[in-house]
């Protein structure tokens, strides 16, 4: 019994000191410690067992032991096995910045470093823009006449754009831009996203493309010319990047630039000669300035000894001798401009490289710095847009929409995806935001930005969804008063664009992640590059470190023991704890999936993909608790965030319980299992009754529903109709309405009306003329009938409308 408690005091010494990751001396301390005690008590093998593990972990452990010995033999045998990283793989490595995404990597996140990063809002320009300018933008659209009448936008809608200076949100105002935040800049994304086309049309120009690459990197003479005529929309511009042979893999692209000389008005100009071919390129037929990325060759070392000069960008004029542009892709569902560029034979002078002569073969790394920003606003915000305004029409359809006497709303049936909705735009309207707010504070959330990219659009495609089922009939005919259909029917561009999500949930989120986000492995590779053994000895004993620091925390805060500080209240707090208890779990199998699968792991597309999926449940989540903690919270928000965290938590556990099912070395499996799930899994989908509190207040006017559909046009002022706030008005008086539809009802199956008055408005009627209502309740009830009944009736057209050859008619 001794000998038992002196190695449970051992192990708990151990343990203490593995989670503070104190290093090798207080474990030494703690063995020799109880090992003499041992001795002294008569335990001599424990005791003499103990010593010999202190000596262990000294001769292991201690710098100035490990270095002449154990360290050399780890570093030989780390290069042989250490993947290659090559050169566009550290490009990407290095683009961008780490922030709370390298926290939750090290098992151990600071969330006072995340609070830390405080929000400071939105400016009076900034705000009033959102509630001005883009009511009206937003007000100018018809889903079905900008998708099957004109396959564009409106021409008073592209003139007003350009007015008010749609196109330059990222350009600062000494060149005429708006020099909008980011989080302006994704509030007013999210209010255009009423319509995908609209919102690809201004989100586009905002983000990757000549704008910005022009501010990061032009010289001061392309700044000066091309900024202030890309903000008030004299040139239009576009990217080409991706064509037939390069969509995910950019950097294969077939596309050249020789370096020659050229005489031109009896001169001699330097410059390149380019050959290329582009596709899906967003603006192209109507662009008046090309962007475009092509490999640069110099064969006879006009600039320099090198002949593979590498990526490199220019920006064309669209009237350049050899450039074809203007015709048009049909991108699904939304008829934003996106066309082919091709160019043959198209010389163009070295001035024309953004950054100038200089900038030669440094246009990967300019694009995916840039990328970080880029993709982390324009597609995630109008994900969350879209969610909102579907969140919108379908709990206001949901309370008008009457079946059996009462609203369907009141049906389980549609109270789970409504609450469903619900979360997922809660959980999108903090990620975007929150994410934003880093940027604005300096950041470049390189693996947040794919996290968002491919989560959100995931999450567009659920809402959309449920909309559509909840919606039913409503939502399948297609015609101008289906707000709903053609949105729908584009939610795979948004998927497969800047990223197609199969491509960032396997291989970018946690394959860059694990390199880039976490405290060692960059490190380590450092050290094999340069050869530097004391780096690597530093870097990959701190690693060991962190991985029995993991391995402790994971156990111990799994068996509730020890449960870390965080500075919540006593409704966030218990979610923070479990995501850090679930960020040493997720720490640990990393590093277990890099130690034990290596170089392969970027072939096991499959485990990297799940443990992307605890990163990214892990970061929405955190990003929902800190909105949490700065926003004004309102009645009923406190069950729209236990719903949102118990759904993001379960997940992560999903996704952790299905690595440790995969894991090809089956025997780590099981023992990775017992130390990061000991007693099983934690958390379960949502409660049912969460559910239902949800689905009733997004169907009805409450201080919750206001919330969510904030960044959404909700007035009816605008040239074109707004469901959204037709729905609104309604649901501002639906007490008084459910009120005298029991009156009528309740009437009706007492036989005190008439059985032929089937329809409500003839039941109303009777209802009068019986004095059961007032003529003030008659005429509320008529008009209210009218609106509802128009709200629910959907397009019919003439026998031939679409038919495109006419000639049997």
């Amino acid at each position: 019994m001794l000998a038992l408690i002196l190695l449970l005091l051992a192990m708990t010494g151990l343990l203490v000191v593995m989670r503070q990751e104190a290093g090798a001396l207080p474990a030494i301390g703690v063995l020799c410690v109880t090992g003499l005690v041992a001795l002294l008590l008569g335990a001599e093998v424990l005791g003499s067992l103990l010593l010999i593990g202190a000596m262990l972990v000294a001769a292991a452990g201690l710098p100035a032991l490990r270095l002449k010995w154990l360290s050399p033999r780890l570093f030989a045998a780390f290069k042989k096995v250490a993947p290659r990283v090559s050169g566009t793989e550290r490009i990407a490595l290095e683009a961008g910045t780490v922030s709370w995404d390298g926290e939750l990597f090290t098992g151990r996140p600071d969330w006072q470093a995340l609070l830390a990063m405080t929000d400071e809002g939105l400016t009076r320009e900034e705000q009033d823009f959102i509630d001005h300018q883009c009511n009206v933008a937003a007000g100018m659209c018809n889903a079905w006449e900008i998708a099957q009448e004109r396959a564009d936008l409106p021409q008073e809608l592209w003139d007003y754009l350009k007015a008010e200076r749609f196109f330059g949100m990222i350009i600062p105002g000494e060149y005429g831009g708006l020099g909008f935040s980011a989080k302006a800049q994704s509030m007013v994304l999210q209010k255009l996203s009423i319509s995908e086309t609209l919102m690809v049309t201004v989100g586009v120009p905002n983000s990757l493309g000549p704008g910005e690459l022009l501010l990061k990197y032009g010289t001061q003479a392309q700044k000066d010319y091309y900024l202030p005529r890309l903000a008030d929309g004299r040139e239009i511009p576009c990217f080409g990047l991706t064509g037939p042979r390069a969509g995910s893999d950019a950097t294969a692209i077939p596309d050249t630039g020789v370096v020659c000389r050229q005489r031109i008005n009896g001169e001699e100009v330097p410059g390149l000669r380019l050959d290329f071919e582009k596709r899906w390129i967003t603006l192209a037929p109507i662009a008046t300035v090309i962007g475009v990325a092509f490999r640069v060759f110099d064969p006879e070392h006009l600039l320099g000894d090198e002949s593979d000069r590498g990526i490199t960008l220019a920006l064309i004029p669209r009237d350049t001798e050899g450039v074809e542009i203007g015709r048009r892709h049909y991108p699904i569902g939304c008829p934003f401009m996106n066309g082919p560029i091709k160019g043959k034979d198209v010389f163009v002078p070295l001035d024309t490289l953004i950054g100038g002569p200089e900038m030669v073969g440094q246009g990967w790394r300019m694009l995916v710095e840039c990328l970080s920003i880029g993709r982390c606003i324009t597609l995630p915000s109008g994900a969350a847009g879209t969610a909102r305004y579907a969140l919108g029409w379908s709990g206001g359809f949901a309370r008008i929409r009457r079946q059996f006497n009462v609203p369907v709303a009141e049906m389980e049936g549609i109270q789970e995806p409504l609450a469903r909705m619900a979360a997922l735009c809660y959980i999108a309207r903090a990620a975007v935001y929150q994410t934003a707010n880093t940027i604005d504070r300096g950041e470049k959330p390189a693996v947040p930005s794919a996290i968002l990219k491919s989560q959100l659009t995931e999450f567009q495609r659920q809402a959309l969804g449920d909309a559509m089922d909840i919606h039913g009939g409503k939502a399948v005919t297609l015609g101008p008063s289906n707000y709903l259909g053609i949105g729908y029917s584009a939610n795979p561009v948004a998927i497969t664009v800047e990223g197609a999500n199969i491509m960032t949930r396997n291989l970018m989120i946690f394959g860059q992640g694990a390199i880039r986000c976490h405290p060692c492995v960059l490190e380590e590779l450092a050290a094999k590059e340069t050869d530097d053994l004391a780096a690597f000895d530093s870097a990959v004993f701190g690693h060991v470190g962190l991985i029995l620091g993991n391995a402790a925390r994971a156990l111990t805060q799994g068996l509730g023991i020890g449960k870390p500080d965080v500075p919540f209240d006593a409704i966030a707090a218990p979610y923070a704890r479990d995501i850090s208890r679930l960020s040493a779990a997720f720490g640990l199998c990393g590093d277990a999936a890099l130690a034990s699968l290596g170089a392969s792991l970027k072939q096991r597309e499959m485990i990297s993909a799940r443990l992307a999926d605890v990163l990214s449940n892990l970061y929405l989540a955190s990003m929902v608790l800190k909105q949490w903690q700065e926003g004004d919270r309102v009645d009923g928000e406190a069950v729209l965030l236990d719903y949102s965290c118990r759904f993001l938590l379960q997940r992560a556990e999903q996704a952790l319980d299905e690595f440790l099912d995969n894991l090809p070395h089956r025997a780590l499996g099981r023992g990775l299992r017992i130390i990061v799930m000991p007693v099983g899994r934690r958390w379960k989908r949502p409660h049912d009754d969460l559910a239902r509190d949800i689905a009733q207040a997004v169907s009805r006017d409450t201080a919750l529903r206001h919330t969510l559909l904030e960044a959404t046009w909700q007035d009816n002022k605008g040239a074109r109709d707004n469901p959204l706030a037709r729905y609104n008005a309604l649901l501002i008086t639906q007490e008084r309405a459910e009120a005298l539809y029991r009156i009528v009802n309740k009437a009706y199956a007492k036989g005190k009306l008439p059985m032929e008055a089937l329809h409500p408005e003839q039941k109303v009627e009777a209802a009068l003329e019986k004095g059961l209502i007032t003529e003030e309740d008659a005429t509320f009830m008529r008009e209210r009938e009218t609106e509802v009944l128009e709200l629910l009736s959907v397009d019919d057209f003439p026998y031939d409308a679409f038919v495109t050859d006419k000639t049997g008619f």
